[in-house]
């Protein structure tokens, strides 16, 4: 039986975060929409990279220069100041996902809430206060203040030394398989969100529970 975790470990970016307004973004900078979803994605992997080679990069500092260098490549040499601060002003400005606030608010009835963030935790305080739900937090964390970032056995480590729980009784939240597998290999256990109805990897280690949204979790958690 799945017993109630102390602790609901939250992923921010994707999420909680709806990205979707980011291609709005790069279509008014002048470049293709789909870039959006490739510039994010260039950011975890070079992250992930570094982490691996042991460094801990700041997340804003990875976004700015991926995206500079994106839009040159995209568009030709040239000054993308402007561009670059107005896409990184959407990307930090962003609003959580329609189920995010109701599921959020069921689950806090359950048990503790905290983030855990591979960037900083001024972002999401920030959408989570937009969103009207920063309260239902108990801890904002962010792998800045870990060794390595997610999914490093480290950062989860981290966050469990942050909130005095041992691993095992903690449950991460999120949309990214590589996070899911992360946290599993670290002995937490995981929740999958799956909004848009995909196939889940076979190649990373399954979650322990897959909901529709963070609505559906509460109603899965609470046996309702």
């Amino acid at each position: 039986m799945f017993t109630t975790p102390s602790v609901i470990v939250f992923d921010v970016n994707e999420t909680l975060s709806d990205m979707g307004p980011l291609a709005d973004a790069f279509t008014r900078a002048g470049v293709p929409a789909s870039l959006a979803r490739l510039w994010f994605t260039e950011v975890l992997r070079d992250g992930f990279a570094l982490t691996s080679a042991g460094d801990n990069p700041a997340f804003a500092d990875l976004a700015t220069d991926s995206l500079s260098r994106l839009l040159t490549q995209a568009s030709g040499p040239g000054d993308y100041q402007e561009q670059v601060e107005a896409i990184m002003g959407v990307f930090k400005n962003l609003s959580l996902h329609p189920d995010a606030a109701p599921g959020i608010k069921a689950l806090s009835r359950i048990t503790q809430l905290v983030t855990l963030s591979n960037g900083a935790t001024s972002v999401a305080e920030s959408l989570l206060s937009r969103g009207g739900v920063e309260d239902e937090f108990s801890r904002f964390l962010s792998v800045q203040d870990a060794p390595r970032w997610k999914p490093a056995r480290e950062a989860y480590d981290y966050a469990a030394r942050e909130i005095g729980q041992s691993v095992d009784r903690l449950l991460l939240v999120a949309v990214h398989p590589w996070d899911i597998h992360g946290a599993n290999a670290a002995g937490l256990r995981t929740a999958w969100i799956n909004r848009t109805g995909a196939s889940y990897p076979s190649y990373f280690t399954a979650p322990d529970i897959e909901a529709e949204d963070l609505v559906a979790l509460a109603g899965k958690l609470s046996g309702s």
